[in-house]
């Protein structure tokens, strides 16, 4: 076990944090909104816990960072992510379909372009010793999978609320829910800010995690990447989100372990998945959204079958005749 955890630790707290930001993408669609500026929440995120521990929480090199200085990072990450999420989303989530993800994109680019030049964040270069709280990476376990059960259960919670119903509602028709007294605009930036937060909150964990943060970190190739945790693992049920996340980010270290696997392929097999691997991962993208256009997983594997469908379960009893 210890030889196991030391061997895929590292990619175990990884696979938790991409769930957390496909979650983090799934909260605006459930308002119908195709928001890509989770990578540039979480980009923000990071570098509020990297500036913070290296400069306001500043302690001696090889000592360890207090938890509760990583807890108020994640406070302050989450709350300037709300903030700004709220002065971005009010005139963007005006918009519709691909304008609105142009525009993201955009405030994904200006976050990257803006870490590039200031002296703050390291330029280019960007910040590195960010001060460790943990010995060893699956220690951040104890941090990832709390924050991975909240989300999930605070998703699992919101599906079935009030807000949940209004998110759903303007997703199938907005001016449907806009005539049954459902406000499009308050709710569309309520699901906005979700989505924001546990992005920020996300990228605080995730700088101090990697040890350093640049303006790599906040791209838009990472933001197709986690629209893809929605798409394949299913944009319908908080479920979807994680289980991409989970698994797409495991699937190319599953693909160079096959690889170099000895006589389970020939040669030439497994030289194309080690160094393939990524486009053996874009294969499998296309194909996963040919043939499950809704995601691996969707409300109706749920929803309970009574097993009569196939003649193996008990038929309800008929109904007594009235005798006269």
């Amino acid at each position: 076990m210890e030889d196991f955890i030391k061997q895929y630790g590292f990619l175990i707290i990884q696979m938790t944090f991409a769930a957390m930001l496909g979650l983090s993408m799934y909260l605006p669609l459930m308002a119908g909104q195709l928001s890509l500026a989770s990578a540039g929440f979480y980009a923000i995120g990071g570098y509020i816990a990297a500036v913070m521990s290296t400069t306001v929480f500043a302690v001696p090199r090889g000592a360890p960072f207090p938890i509760e200085h990583l807890l108020m990072e994640m406070l302050v990450a989450g709350v300037v992510s709300a903030i700004l999420a709220v002065i971005v989303g009010v005139p963007s989530l005006r918009l519709r379909g691909i304008y609105l993800a142009l525009a993201t994109i955009a405030l994904v680019e200006i976050v990257r372009v803006v870490s590039l030049n200031l002296e703050i964040t390291g330029g280019a270069i960007g910040i590195f010793g960010i001060p460790q709280p943990f010995n060893d990476k699956f220690s951040y376990g104890y941090i990832a999978f709390p924050m991975l059960l909240i989300s999930a259960f605070f998703a699992y919670r919101l599906e079935r609320s009030r807000i949940g119903r209004a998110f759903v509602s303007i997703r199938e028709d907005e001016l449907a829910a806009a005539a049954m007294g459902v406000n499009p605009t308050y709710y569309k930036v309520l699901s906005f800010v979700m989505g924001a937060v546990l992005a920020g909150m996300v990228g605080a964990v995730s700088a101090h995690f990697l040890n350093t943060w640049n303006s790599r970190q906040g791209t838009f190739d990472a933001s197709v990447l986690y629209l893809a945790f929605v798409i394949i693992g299913g944009s319908r049920t908080f479920v979807g989100p994680i289980m991409g996340g989970l698994l797409l980010t495991a699937l190319p270290e599953v693909l160079r372990a096959l690889a170099n696997t000895p006589d389970l392929f020939a040669a030439p097999v497994a030289k194309f998945l080690s160094d393939g691997r990524w486009i053996v991962y874009g294969v499998l993208i296309v194909i996963g959204t040919i043939f499950f256009p809704q995601g691996l997983i969707t409300p109706s594997l749920f929803k309970w079958r009574p097993l009569k469908r196939w003649g193996l379960g008990r038929a309800k009893p008929a109904l007594k005749e009235e005798t006269a």
